[in-house]
């Protein structure tokens, strides 16, 4: 025991550092107290540094620690999130046989009676009037996450949470496993997967503030591996369930256009070439090497199958809730995210103040209508701009589609950047990492609520978005790390 305390002293004492100050976040933090959350936050950070410097070797033990950072938010009320109140609604209404995607929560309370839910009046209020004036934005597979809890605790907000919080814990790791192998297939240090797994930015953000991206990344990262190991069918498959968790994947179907291909070999050549030791190769990415004896083009019939096997797992999931009432709660609720919500945006908020030089008004309708074709048009631009890719070339190009998605966003809460995190463990970007770190400052947006100015504060927006944008810039242009064609070996 002894020798084991000196072998690991400065690892160990960084745990309990990291335990205690998680704890204080847990469970003696106010989301108002910005003094204290800025310096926990960044004691936190300071700490998984210490912790990826000294421990990096020690996977087991770094697993160790990720999965007690967890468990201490165990038994803790969310205290920067009110969203899981509207998850417990949800899955409360499942129970009791209702539709939630045809009822806001809203007219339901102001009925005044006949409430469909247990603790209805605390749940409503937890939400807050605008999360339960809309109608639930939340796909099928995160419905079923909201089920279970109901399933578990149908009138304990706190059991709900715990209920919640397993699932998410459990996706973690899930995440964890897959991603480990993936990195492993793709000749890339396992270690990198503990800046997603022991990032202060995604216990917080995922485990603590019970969001479920985590659960819509395990299915992500578990699809990518099957597809990388040549299972495109149950690819397919885990790619519709991460849909059903949140709609983000649908963002990176249009990149999987170059990804199944069809060889043709001129064996003539393969076996002269082959005899003189000789092969030369066409070098797409450090990890993608075609013969210049081989032809390549899309599989379509693959390409084709798989989009079909995601559409229609994806409509089997949605099938339970289907209606015409549902059609259109649902696309009015997720359009506001466009044309209405805004928050802790770059390039809109520039766009806003444009809009007001011309017109004297906020012209989010008109501006959240363009904003999504361009992010269409990069997407595409990306999809169709080198036909030889790999999986490597595929993650990146997933990094930098839902990277210009966020930047052109009119709304990004912090815990959008999970995604964009996991992606990054597989490339050689940084600045992903970086904004998991900075995005705190969103939470000092409102630093100005007791005071008559009610808006965001747009300095503490642009001191974030300057760094982001600073390491992205610096990243993919001046160092010239952006993916590109290399001469033949």
């Amino acid at each position: 025991m002894i020798a084991f305390w000196k072998l690991n002293k400065v690892p160990l004492l960084l745990t309990f550092v990291s335990l205690f100050l998680y704890w204080l976040f847990a469970y003696d933090l106010i989301r108002t107290e910005y003094s204290k959350l800025i310096t926990l936050y960044c004691a936190l950070w300071l700490v998984f540094f210490l912790l990826m410097k000294y421990a990096k070797k020690n996977l087991k033990f770094l697993t160790t620690i990720a999965f007690l950072s967890r468990a201490i938010f165990i038994l803790a009320i969310p205290n920067l999130s009110q969203d899981f109140y509207r998850f417990i609604w949800d899955g409360r209404m499942i129970l009791e046989g209702l539709n939630p995607y045809l009822y806001t929560p809203e007219s339901f309370i102001l009925t005044g009676t006949n409430f469909p839910v247990s603790e209805a009046n605390a749940l409503y209020e937890g939400m807050g009037e605008l999360n339960g004036s809309h109608y639930t934005n939340y796909p099928p597979i995160n419905q079923l996450c909201f089920f279970i809890a109901a399933l578990f605790s149908s009138s304990s907000i706190l059991g709900s949470a715990v209920v919640f919080r397993v699932l998410i814990i459990a996706a973690d790791f899930g995440t964890f496993f897959f991603g480990k192998k993936l990195l492993k297939t793709l000749n890339l240090p396992e270690k990198n997967i503990f800046w997603y797994l022991l990032n202060p930015f995604i216990i917080i953000e995922l485990t603590g503030n019970l969001h479920f991206e985590g659960v819509m990344i395990f299915f992500l990262v578990w699809s990518l591996y099957l597809l990388h190991s040549g299972k495109w069918k149950s690819a397919a498959v885990v790619f519709a369930l991460s849909i059903s968790v949140k709609l983000i994947p649908l963002l990176f179907l249009p990149l999987l256009f170059f990804y199944f291909k069809k060889t043709n070999n001129t064996s003539s050549d393969v076996k002269k070439r082959e005899n003189n030791e000789i092969l030369k190769h066409v070098e797409n990415d450090d990890h993608n090497r075609i013969p210049l004896t081989t032809k390549t083009s899309v599989d379509f019939k693959k390409l084709i199958s798989f989009y079909t096997i995601v559409g229609i797992t994806t409509l089997l999931l949605f099938a339970p809730f289907f209606s015409f009432e549902f059609v259109n709660n649902y696309s009015q609720t997720v359009a506001l995210w466009f044309n209405n919500f805004e928050f802790n945006a770059s390039i809109y908020y520039v766009a806003r103040e444009v809009g007001y030089w011309f017109t004297g008004y906020n012209e989010i309708a008109l501006i959240g209508k363009i904003l999504p074709i361009l992010v269409f048009l990069f997407v595409m631009r990306l999809a169709f701009f080198r036909r030889k890719i790999d999986t490597k070339i595929l993650i990146t190009n997933m990094l930098f589609a839902f990277t210009i998605y966020l930047f052109l966003s009119t709304t990004v809460h912090p815990w959008y950047i999970a995604t964009l995190l996991i992606l990054s463990v597989f490339t050689n970007y940084k600045f992903p990492l970086v904004w998991s770190f900075v995005i705190i400052l969103s939470y000092l947006a409102y630093i100005n609520l007791n005071k008559a100015d009610k808006s965001e504060n747009l300095w503490i927006i642009a001191l974030e978005y300057t760094i982001v944008y600073g390491v992205f810039i610096w990243e993919v242009f001046i160092s010239r790390r952006f993916p590109k064609h290399k001469k033949p070996v």
